[in-house]
């Protein structure tokens, strides 16, 4: 071990760091089979290449920024991809794996990434309510019950409730698991932010124990498995009871030309 000094936001740390032997961390890099070592394969390749071709293998970046890719500027722009995340209109699991996209060894053919990204909108359903997004779609779609169980959709609430609508499991959320769903995404997008302005890197790994964490210390259950309902098992319901739903709605609905004209006759009864 060595007592190596790093910069931790505006604190200079002194921590007792592992070294390995150089033949020891070949030998591994190129045997192992995880995340880790695909990218260090990766690494080396390229530096063979680079020293292949021209006879010599430099990284101009670290060279340029006295040996570390976290510099300063690194965070800055960090910090900008994070608060323009916060205020994209895209969906609250959406946001998690941007969030995720800005690891410092980010690489989106990764196992660990596939994982995640299928993983994260279950994950967060199942901290709300207990169900994975195709469990609720199931046990929540039903054409007896009032706009087939929706509570919001495309729309809404004026418009009519479209096939495409049925199959989103967010629509099926009440006001109270909405806000839940919300607060959470926002509180992680926080802890986002200020990792960054404490110039912490922040890698695959550490956010998705991160998002592990975070669930529980909120006092949510986490989805340990991918559920009990097939997503194309719970299409399949969904718009099956939207068929059913569809000859209610058509018959109910009224239309802006249904309005004008029962408009029209009520002017008529009160002038008579």
């Amino acid at each position: 071990n060595f007592l190596i000094v790093q910069k931790e936001g505006s604190r200079n740390v002194s921590r007792e760091t592992k070294h390995y032997n150089l033949q020891a961390i070949i030998a591994v890099g190129f045997k192992v089979n995880n995340e880790r070592a695909v990218q260090f394969r990766k690494w080396a390749n390229q530096i063979v290449k680079d020293f292949t071709i021209k006879g010599w293998a430099m990284d101009d970046e670290r060279l340029k920024n006295s040996g570390t890719k976290l510099t300063k500027d690194y965070f800055e722009k960090l910090l900008v991809k994070i608060r323009e995340i916060r205020l994209s209109e895209r969906r609250f699991y959406q946001k998690i794996t941007d969030i995720y996209a800005t690891s410092l060894d980010y690489d989106p053919s990764a196992k660990a990434t596939k994982r995640f990204f299928a993983a994260i909108q279950n994950k967060l359903h199942y901290a709300i309510h207990g169900k994975t997004a195709a469990e609720l779609i199931v046990d929540r779609a039903n054409h007896k019950n009032k706009n087939m169980g929706l509570t919001t959709w495309e729309g809404s609430p004026d418009s009519k409730i479209h096939k495409y609508d049925v199959v989103v499991a967010k629509n099926y959320l009440n006001e109270e698991e909405l806000n839940q769903m919300q607060r959470i995404v926002s509180s992680y997008l926080d802890m986002a932010e200020l990792q960054a302005e404490r110039h912490i890197p922040m890698t695959m790994e550490d956010w998705e124990k991160r998002l592990n964490g975070f669930l529980q210390l909120w006092d949510k259950e986490i989805l340990n498995d991918a559920g009990k309902v097939s997503a194309a098992l719970a299409k399949k319901h969904a718009e099956s009871e939207f068929e059913k739903y569809r000859i209610i709605q058509d018959r109910l609905y009224k239309s802006d030309f249904d309005k004008f004209l029962e408009l029209e006759d009520d002017t008529k009864k009160l002038e008579e």
